[in-house]
């Protein structure tokens, strides 16, 4: 399963900050969201980028918050 952002419907290769995240890593911009990225959801390969996660408010919980 590709990592998708529900909200902006855009996977980690198609933003910058993951890209080149990803560079410095030597990985792929999805293992970079898969292994870095706390928002991420590894029941639905669901994550918010950082634009994304801001305009919901950042949300959070006692136990972190996943994109659903």
């Amino acid at each position: 399963m590709r990592p998708i952002d529900p909200y902006c419907e855009r996977s980690p290769s198609d933003i910058p900050e993951y890209v080149e995240a990803a560079k410095e890593e030597d990985v792929t911009p999805d293992q970079y969201v898969v292994d870095n990225e706390g928002t991420f959801n590894p029941k639905s390969g669901h994550f918010a980028c950082t634009d994304c996660y801001i305009r919901l408010g950042m949300p959070s919980s006692a136990n972190g918050w996943v994109a659903p």
